[in-house]
């Protein structure tokens, strides 16, 4: 777990990083790292990862 920042700001870091290429994956990478899932859910959070996940796919 990285020190002050929070799972949506991790969430958001893993989605931009190109290690996660789906939620399910941005998920098991919180989790691995002690992070809480609680508060990485709803649709419009899922469409910004998304959305992230597929612009970096598309930059490489």
């Amino acid at each position: 777990m990285k020190p002050n920042m929070t799972p949506i700001e991790r969430a958001f870091e893993l989605a931009r990083s190109g290690k996660c290429r789906t939620l399910t994956e941005i998920k098991s990478a919180l989790k691995s790292e002690g992070y809480e899932l609680a508060t990485v859910t709803g649709g419009t959070l899922a469409k910004q990862l998304r959305g992230l996940m597929v612009a970096h796919a598309e930059i490489k």
